[in-house]
């Protein structure tokens, strides 16, 4: 898609050359024109000694020699022979990678003041040009006959030089990124450049002169076009007394830090064509002056803070415009007003219309296809809403549209088959459904870009397209994600030879890639079929450009593990039948590689040591395989590693020293499998790691304290089953955003750490997604894996070991926990009362210990618990039965406990016995709430008096002493009699006729 938008913006590079096109020669580079003038000797002296000065590795000069310097590369003379321009910018290559393009190769070296014996010398272009990163040599000052003086990308060291207001006869200045520090840099010197027609100081720091830069510029009385990107200016003045820049046309102002609102001073300038106000921090509204600007053809206002809606009275009538970018802004409303102001012009100028990342919403407006000239229309990620209207395919120029994103659905309409100039058709991440077929790529024969990927799995858009269909197109980017394309695999891509992006995920396909397809001879930088039910082995030969990516995860592809081109940058072939070991050049063949994932497949044998090549890698998963041996110590020469896991396979020894050399590792996941010995201190150097996952493994020694005192960000801490000893060390409460720990079926003793109490992550509340690796957890008494989710779930589990003492009351602290797991230790003493204030708890597993006294009547407040064991302890007392205990009715939550009695156990309570109807303690009971009946029934006649008397003289007393009111309550009833009676009335007349019509005979 970047090839396609690219040339969306030229419109800006042909306003910003314009004024040299107007005025100035265009001298190619490395072309010798032949000149009737015979070059002054002196000046020919001047340039080879400004060569001499130059290192010209690559021969850009090489035609400097001989008597007639007129006929140089580079050199322009005047009728008399002298030299009156001197262009040697560093042209860029019309093929980057092209590298036996000479011309494209910078000059290096210092510029010789032999120039000023160039007297004639008007214009100097030694732009992109490397020239020793020095100062702007003072002597560029004397030039004074320079009327075009451009330095653009040659990074000098030092300031912007002062001395520059010494060429006054200049009318081209552009220093655009050429100075590497420049922040003392002022601009008083400009009032002395009074017939400049072009600046560009673009990326040069300005912040010195933020107060005072427009008062600046506003003395420039010529100027036509004023670039100051990137300056650091920040201070936008909201008013100018006197605008004196009457010629200005172009204005470049963007990524400047401006919070202000647009100034008004502005739309005093009304000969300005060209604002470029984008990625500042403007807020507020656009305002209704732009209605004015009637020869504004370009603005971008994209990047900003503008919020507001898009009415018709502000740039509804602006026939000229011819592009909009008003991109990544909080507009809101509806686009119809705007586009049916714009559709009343008489010819509407627009080109290019920009409004993605708002808030816009609505349903698109036919009037969108009333703007004929429209070749871009980029509404992606807004709110948007409905189906496409019929009226775009009134735009015959149209060649991007871009509708990604939004909320809109229906079917897309078989009139796009008519748009023959549509480059880029992207309508990804909406709801579409239907069918697509052939009718709607009839007459698309330069469509280069074609995605209709939907947003869900749910699949509602299919394609019915014959399998001896040829498309009139060459696609070069495909996306039909959650499409239904298949069951067969897409015939009528046999002749797409042009094809580089593709991207045809979840779309039912079953069976094998045909051979035609690999023949095609593709070269992809993506390729993803996954999710698919695709059978069969994958060649060796796709071909791949530089940081390619292949996604082929998740279907039934068997045999050898493939291997690609050296330029792969991102793998994914987990989730497959692919079987055998891991090639043992894998890692030299593929070295570019960051991502990597192999994970779910048949592959057995070691992890060859070629990963060692990996040096970019950034996540390696290789688990779910059968993979054997030992991990191999090579992770020295792979700093850029942030996720390993290599859970769930046979591999067995230490972990490996070298994954202490990983600084930025933030997901460690080595369980299940047969690791031993302790866990490496090296490992405490990783002081980013937020998961690790080391259970089900045979580690020993007691738990690190170190985990506690140089992880700081760790989020989930899973060492369950394995074979540590020890105590749990009370360090590990110094991690705060601890959200997980499973430390269950070890051998550790001791307390439970009253600190843990004081984890705060445990009772903090998760305000947006975020990724916190995978874990499989016991919870609600299953095995449960968590991937996407795991940010979600708040667990404490440390069953199964020999831990002793109370609960801690200080557990109840952790308001956010979800599931609690202290089951079969020996922990002795009485729940604590305070659990009842764990409201978001649903799993609590406190059984096979030695727990006494009753169950607490407040646990009937844990309103969210859903799963509960408390079987073979030694409690004792009535089972509690309101709230969620009235589900929790499995006698087996509270087996063995020979003290417990009440539903859902067989042993009824001794207050059950005595609270039947014939015992005497129900008698008395039956005694006491007659005697509480009387009661209330005494104080109901009590207050039935004093009610009476308020309710009854507060309305009766009011109409007796208010005359007026008294009359209008009468009234109001004597209307309510009228109105009763007359409709009692009519009813009675009514009946009386039917009644008639009945006895009348037929």
């Amino acid at each position: 898609m970047a090839d396609t938008r690219a040339f969306i913006w030229c419109f800006p590079l042909i306003i910003i050359l314009s004024s040299e096109f107007l005025y100035l020669e265009t001298v190619k580079l490395g072309s010798c024109q032949t000149q009737n003038f015979s070059c002054i000797a002196t000046e020919r002296k001047a340039l080879l000694n400004f060569k001499e000065g130059l290192t010209d590795t690559w021969g850009r000069l090489s035609s400097w020699r001989g008597k007639d310097c007129c006929s140089w590369a580079g050199v322009v003379c005047s009728e008399l022979g002298h030299v009156t321009k001197l262009k040697l910018s560093r042209p860029y290559s019309a093929n980057p990678d092209d590298a036996l393009d000479v011309t494209s190769y910078p000059l290096e070296g210092e510029i010789s003041p032999s120039l000023l014996d160039l007297k004639y010398l008007k214009y100097l272009d030694l732009s992109f040009n490397d020239l020793g990163r020095v100062p702007i040599p003072n002597f560029i000052g004397s030039l004074k006959t320079l009327r075009y003086l451009n330095l653009s990308g040659v990074s000098f060291g030092g300031t912007l030089p002062s001395f520059l207001g010494n060429l006054t006869s200049l009318r081209y200045l552009d220093l655009n990124s050429c100075f590497e520090n420049s922040n003392k840099t002022g601009l008083h010197w400009l009032s002395t450049l009074s017939h400049l027609k072009h600046l560009n100081l673009g990326n040069v720091d300005l912040s010195m002169a933020k107060t005072y830069w427009l008062e600046a510029v506003n003395k420039l009385p010529s100027l036509e076009e004023l670039h100051l990107p990137l300056c650091g200016l920040s201070i936008l003045p909201p008013s100018l007394p006197l605008v004196n820049l009457s010629s200005l046309s172009v204005l470049d102002l963007s990524n400047n830090g401006f919070s202000s609102s647009i100034p008004s001073w502005l739309f005093n300038i009304s000969g300005l064509q060209y604002l470029d106000l984008n990625s500042n921090n403007i807020r507020g509204e656009i305002p209704e002056g732009f209605a004015d600007m009637n020869f504004l053809r370009y603005l971008d206002l994209s990047k900003n803070s503008i919020g507001g809606q898009l009415s018709g009275r502000k740039l509804g009538n602006l026939c000229n415009l011819q592009v909009l970018d008003l991109s990544f802004n909080q507009i809101i409303g509806d686009i119809g007003d705007f586009t049916s102001g714009l559709s009343q012009c008489n010819t509407c100028s627009l080109e290019s219309l920009h409004l993605g990342y708002n808030q816009l919403g609505g349903f698109l407006p036919d009037s969108l296809g009333g703007l004929r000239n429209l070749k871009n229309i980029l509404l992606e990620h807004n709110y948007f809403l409905g189906s496409i209207p019929e009226s775009i395919s009134n735009l015959s120029s149209l060649e991007s549209l871009d509708l990604s994103e939004n909320g809109m659905r229906g079917t897309i309409p078989k009139s796009f088959g008519q748009l023959s100039s549509l480059i880029l058709l992207e309508t990804k991440d909406n709801q579409w459904e239907g069918v697509i077929t052939e009718a709607h790529f009839s007459n698309l024969t330069s469509l280069k870009e074609l995605s209709f990927g939907q947003n869900s799995n749910n699949i509602t858009l299919m394609f019915n397209l014959t399998s001896n269909w040829i498309p009139p197109f060459k696609l070069k980017y495909l996306n039909l994600r959650s499409c239904l394309v298949g069951p067969e695999f897409p015939t009528w891509l046999r002749n797409q030879n042009e094809l580089q992006f593709v991207a045809v995920y979840n779309a039912g396909i079953v069976g094998k890639i045909p051979e035609w397809f690999w023949k095609l001879d593709l070269v992809f930088n993506m390729l993803d079929f996954s999710g698919n039910q695709l059978t069969g082995t994958v060649p060796n030969s796709i071909k791949f450009m530089s940081q390619g990516v292949v996604f082929l995860n998740s279907n039934n592809f068997f045999g050898p593990l493939p291997v690609f081109s050296s330029n792969l940058s991102s793998l994914h072939l987990d989730h497959n039948m692919f079987s055998g070991p891991v090639p043992y050049d894998f890692g030299e063949k593929m070295p570019m590689l960051t991502d990597l994932d192999l994970s779910f497949n048949l592959l057995n044998g070691s992890v060859p040591s070629s990963f060692r090549n990996l040096n970019s890698l950034m996540t390696f998963v290789i688990s779910g395989n059968q993979l054997t041996g030992k991990i191999p110590d090579i992770w020295n020469n792979t700093p850029y590693l942030y996720l390993i896991d290599m859970s769930n396979n046979s591999l067995s020894g230490n972990i490996p020293d070298s994954l202490c050399s990983l600084t930025v590792l933030k997901f460690l996941r080595l369980s299940g499998n047969n690791l031993s010995g302790e866990i490496s201190h090296t490992l405490q150097k990783c002081t980013a790691i937020e998961n690790l996952d080391l259970g089900l493994n045979r580690l020993s020694g007691h738990i690190p304290t170190w985990i506690g005192e140089t992880m700081p960000s760790l989020l989930v801490l899973n060492l369950r089953s394995n074979l540590f000893s020890g105590v749990i060390p009370r360090q590990l409460c110094n991690l705060s955003h601890l959200h997980l720990l499973d430390l269950a079926e070890n051998n550790l003793s001791g307390s439970v750490p009253r600190c843990i109490g004081n984890i705060s992550g445990f009772s903090t509340t998760i305000k947006s997604m975020r990724y916190d690796g995978q874990v499989w957890l016991v919870t609600k008494g299953t095995n449960l894996f968590y991937d996407n989710y795991l940010f979600l779930v708040n667990s404490v589990n440390l069953a199964s070991n020999n831990l002793s003492g109370d609960i801690p009351e200080e557990l109840a602290n952790l308001s956010r926990l979800g599931t609690l797991n202290l089951s079969m230790n020996r922990l002795t003493g009485k729940i604590p009362f305070s659990f009842g204030r764990l409201q978001w708890l649903e799993t609590l597993d406190l059984s096979r210990n030695q727990l006494s006294g009753m169950i607490p009547p407040s646990l009937v407040s844990m309103t969210s618990l859903n799963h509960l064991n408390l079987s073979f302890n030694m409690l004792s007392g009535k089972i509690p039965s309101a709230n969620q205990f009235e589900t929790l009715n499995d006698p087996s939550i509270y087996v063995g406990n020979n003290g417990l009695c009440g539903q859902p156990l067989p042993t009824k309570c001794k207050d059950d016995d005595a609270e039947s109807p014939n015992s005497p303690s129900s008698g008395n009971k039956d005694n006491e709430d007659e005697d509480g009946d009387d009661h209330q029934m005494l104080w109901f006649y009590l207050s039935m008096g004093p009610g009476f008397v308020v309710g009854f003289w507060g309305v009766c007393g009011t109409l007796i002493v208010k005359k007026s009111w008294r009359r209008v309550y009468f009234q109001v009833i004597d209307d309510m009699k009228e109105s009763l009676m007359t409709i009692v009335s009519l009813k009675l007349a009514r009946l009386r006729r039917s009644l008639n019509k009945k006895e009348t005979p037929a």
